[in-house]
């Protein structure tokens, strides 16, 4: 291996939850279109608020920036936070860390709304990052549904070389440059504690959406749970529409994945439903 590849793979090592790196952390963070109206009341339709959870290295305004409106414009009390600031990158902290982030914002938007429950939906470590708040930090009770958008559940196998948008140079995965990044390892001391309950607990309902161009977390059938069809639902969106090529990065704004994701929300009790067909054309 030439010594430029070895510096490419040795940056690439971080890349696990997207390839775009977030501005530092900001005293007013900026909310992505449509969420975080705190006066927001949920209706009888969507009882439900969202919370949006971005991806490693990601901010909730370039995450969830199509996203978002959809869910809004689709009637839906929606909110989004950033996480896991490390070193000034988003989403990049220790994930046991993040998850403690999540809880007390949980708690700050259903005292808000008034809501019983809310859904959670997330995108790669966003997607599987609320499970650890789940089995571990009391959540259960408070979520009715938890949607990944290619979570790594289960880690990841491989690397990429980073993409345009600014990775740093020379990042590896190492605890020190990305403790995010070393825990989202297949077999990391923290994906062996996540998964030590097993895919899921008691209470929520699961629904993973997954991409076979998935090119950050691989294989890709390892984002899928196990667990019964009452409670989880795996779906590979070229399953439903052969020819969409969306990879790891975009897939929150896919077409095809936010019908699936608004259907899934859709459903009172339980996971999506693995018949339903999305417009394939968008």
């Amino acid at each position: 291996m030439s010594l430029l590849k070895k510096l490419l793979v040795t940056a690439a090592a971080a890349a696990l939850g997207s390839l775009a790196i977030a501005l530092p952390a900001q005293a007013d963070p900026v909310s992505p279109p449509g969420a975080n109206d705190w006066s927001c009341v949920p209706s009888a339709a969507h009882p439900y608020p969202v919370i949006l959870v971005p991806g490693t290295f990601e901010s909730m305004a370039k995450n969830w920036s199509t996203m978002s409106p959809v869910l809004k414009q689709a009637g839906y009390c929606v909110f989004a936070l950033d996480y896991g600031q490390y070193n000034g990158v988003d989403a990049s902290g220790p994930i046991a860390q993040s998850a403690q982030q999540l809880s007390p914002f949980v708690d700050a938007v259903l005292a808000a709304t008034k809501a019983k429950q809310v859904d959670l939906v997330g995108h790669s470590q966003g997607g599987m990052m609320p499970r650890y708040y789940l089995g571990f930090l009391g959540g259960a009770a408070k979520v009715h549904q938890l949607i990944g958008i290619a979570p790594s559940n289960h880690g990841t196998h491989g690397v990429i070389v980073p993409g345009p948008d600014g990775l740093p140079a020379l990042t590896s995965a190492s605890p020190t440059a990305c403790p995010a990044c070393a825990d989202q390892t297949a077999g990391s001391a923290f994906l062996q504690k996540l998964n030590s309950i097993g895919d899921t607990v008691k209470g929520p309902s699961y629904t993973v959406i997954s991409t076979t161009h998935d090119e950050v977390v691989t294989p890709y059938q390892s984002q899928a749970l196990s667990g019964s069809p009452s409670q989880v639902t795996n779906i590979v969106i070229q399953n439903k529409c052969p020819a969409d090529p969306i990879e790891h990065d975009q897939t929150p704004n896919d077409p095809v994945v936010q019908q699936l994701v608004l259907e899934a929300l859709s459903v009172p009790k339980g996971p999506a439903d693995p018949a339903y067909q999305p417009n394939c054309l968008g």
